[in-house]
C-alpha cells in the first residue's frame, strides 16, 4: 500500500514552487499588524450587539492592511521585545474598557474577566524577556486559562438566550435519538424556530459535549484546545526551514495562542456558543499535515471543516490553484464533504436545502451586522442588489486565486489569503458578526506560527533590543 506521505505536498519543493521575488524584511510591519489587530478586535467586541459606521470602517481598514501585506509579501523576521507583551496587556485593558455583551452576571462575569486578565498579564510578563521555558509556560497558561474561562462561562450561564446554542443543544439530542435535525422545530429558541442553518458535522463534532457534559460548549472548548495544539505543531520546524532556536519555536506558538485567548470579545464568543474555533481547528491541522508532507491526510480535517459550515467552500478554489495541494486533493475534499453530508441530504433533500441554502439567501438582514450591506440599508435605506455583493466576493476570490496560482505561496501566505477572502465576503454580507470576523483574525494569527523558510536571497540583521517573533516567511 502506498504511503499517504507525498513529496508533492511540500510547498517548498522546487518542483512545486517557483522561486519568488525577494521580499522586504522589516520589523515595522509587525507593529502595524499589532495596531490593526487591537483596533479590529476591540471594535468587534463593541459590535455585539450594535451597528456603528466606525466599526465597519475599522474592519475595512483591517482588510486593506491585510491586502497590502499580501500584495507586497512583506516578510517579518523580527519584532521589538516589548510588542507581544503590549498587545496582550492592551487586549486585557480593551476587554475591560469596551462594552462587552455577555449573559454572565455577578461573580461569574468577574471570575471570567479575572481569568483572562491573569492570562494576559501573566503571559505578558513571561514574554517580556522571553526564554524557551518562559514561552512554553505562557503557551500553557493561555491554554489552561481558556479552558477555565470556558468552564466559568458554561457553568455560570447554563442556558444562554441565543438560537445558536438552542439549536446545537437540541440537534445533539436529535442525533442521539437518530432523528433528522433538518426537519425539526426548536423549543424556546429566541431566534430561528424551524431550521438548522449549519452543515451537519457541526452537530456531529459538538454533540459529545452535550452528551457527556450537558452542553455543546464543552465540545467547543475541546476543539479550541485542538486548535491551540495545532498551532504548536505548526510552529515546529521541519527540514528546509531556517535554523531556529528552541526559544524562537516556542515563541511562534505562544504569541498567536495567547493573542487569541485574550483577544477582545473572547468571552462573548465562548458564552454564545459560536462555532468558529471548530473550523479553525480543522484548518490549522490541514496546514500542519500539508507542511509535513501528508497532503492526502490533510484532506480529512479540511473536509470535516467544510462539512460543518458552508462558507468554507470559498477556500476550495484557492486550493485548486495551489500545486502543493492541487486539483486532485481539492476535488477529493469536495467529494468527501459530499459523502459526509449525504446521509442528511438523502434523508430529506428539501429540508436540507431549505435550512442550509434557501433560508440563508432569503433571510432578512440583521440590523447590527457590521457590514457595508447594513450600512447602506441602515443609513440610506438602500438594499444592495445581489450582483453587487456577489461581484465583491467573486472579485476578491478571483484575485486571490490568480495570485495563488501565479506565486505558489508558502502555507503561511496561503492562510492569509484564506483570511482575506473570508473577510471580503463578511464585509458585504447581511449576517456577518463577531464570530465570522474572528475566523479571519484567527487565520492571520495562525499564519504567524509557520517557521520561516531558509532563503539565500533574504538577509536580516536583528536590530538591537529585538527578539525573534512568530513570523511569516
Amino acid at each position: 500500500m502506498r504511503s499517504m506521505r507525498s513529496t508533492a505536498a511540500d510547498p517548498t519543493s522546487p518542483s512545486n514552487r517557483p522561486p519568488g521575488p525577494t521580499r522586504t524584511t522589516t520589523g515595522y510591519a509587525v507593529v502595524v499588524l499589532a495596531l490593526l489587530w487591537l483596533a479590529c478586535l476591540g471594535m468587534l467586541q463593541w459590535s455585539v450587539v450594535r451597528f456603528r459606521l466606525p466599526i465597519v470602517l475599522t474592519l475595512t481598514a483591517g482588510a486593506v492592511g491585510l491586502a497590502v501585506w499580501l500584495w507586497r509579501r512583506t516578510e517579518i523576521r523580527c519584532a521589538p521585545m516589548w510588542l507581544a507583551p503590549v498587545v496582550l496587556v492592551a487586549s486585557v485593558a480593551t476587554t475591560w474598557a469596551v462594552p462587552l455583551f455577555s449573559y454572565l452576571r455577578g461573580g461569574s462575569l468577574t471570575a471570567a474577566l479575572a481569568t483572562l486578565s491573569v492570562v494576559g498579564i501573566g503571559a505578558a510578563g513571561l514574554l517580556a524577556q522571553p526564554t524557551a521555558a518562559g514561552a512554553r509556560t505562557a503557551y500553557g497558561l493561555a491554554v489552561l486559562g481558556h479552558v477555565v474561562t470556558a468552564a466559568i462561562a458554561t457553568i455560570g450561564d447554563p442556558a444562554p438566550r441565543i438560537d445558536v446554542w438552542v439549536t446545537l443543544q437540541q440537534a445533539s439530542d436529535a442525533l442521539a435519538r437518530g432523528e433528522n435535525f433538518y426537519d425539526m422545530s426548536w423549543t424556546d429558541s429566541p431566534g430561528i424556530q424551524d431550521a438548522f442553518t449549519y452543515l451537519p458535522w457541526t452537530t456531529v463534532l459538538l454533540a459529545p459535549g452535550r452528551w457527556l457534559g450537558g452542553d455543546v460548549r464543552w465540545a467547543i472548548a475541546f476543539w479550541s484546545v485542538v486548535l491551540f495544539v495545532g498551532v504548536w505543531a505548526l510552529a515546529r520546524p521541519r527540514p528546509g526551514d531556517a535554523p531556529t532556536s528552541a526559544r524562537a519555536t516556542a515563541l511562534r506558538a505562544a504569541v498567536p495562542v495567547t493573542a487569541l485567548v485574550v483577544a477582545p470579545g473572547t468571552l462573548t464568543q465562548i458564552d454564545q456558543a459560536w462555532t468558529e474555533p471548530l473550523l479553525a481547528a480543522g484548518l490549522v491541522w490541514w496546514a500542519v499535515l500539508v507542511r509535513r508532507g501528508h497532503a492526502w491526510w490533510a484532506v480529512l480535517p479540511l473536509a470535516l471543516a467544510c462539512a460543518s459550515k458552508q462558507h468554507l467552500a470559498l477556500l476550495l478554489p484557492l486550493l485548486l490553484m495551489w500545486r502543493p495541494f492541487g486539483p486532485r486533493r481539492a476535488v477529493a475534499t469536495g467529494a468527501l464533504t459530499g459523502v459526509l453530508i449525504a446521509p442528511w441530504f438523502l434523508a430529506s433533500p428539501s429540508d436540507f436545502v431549505h435550512d442550509t441554502v434557501t433560508l440563508l439567501i432569503g433571510f432578512h438582514p440583521i440590523r447590527f451586522a457590521n457590514t457595508w450591506y447594513l450600512y447602506f440599508l441602515n443609513e440610506h435605506g438602500v438594499t444592495l442588489p445581489f450582483w453587487v455583493t456577489g461581484l465583491v466576493v467573486l472579485g476578491a476570490l478571483g484575485v486571490a486565486a490568480w495570485l495563488v496560482a501565479r506565486r505558489q505561496p508558502e502555507v503561511d501566505e496561503l492562510l492569509r489569503w484564506f483570511a482575506f477572502v473570508l473577510l471580503a465576503a463578511n464585509l458585504v454580507n447581511k449576517q456577518a458578526f463577531y464570530n465570522q470576523y474572528w475566523l479571519s483574525a484567527a487565520l492571520v494569527a495562525i499564519s504567524l506560527a509557520v517557521p520561516p523558510r531558509e532563503r539565500g536571497e533574504v538577509t536580516s540583521a536583528r536590530p538591537a533590543g529585538s527578539a525573534p517573533t512568530p513570523t511569516p516567511s
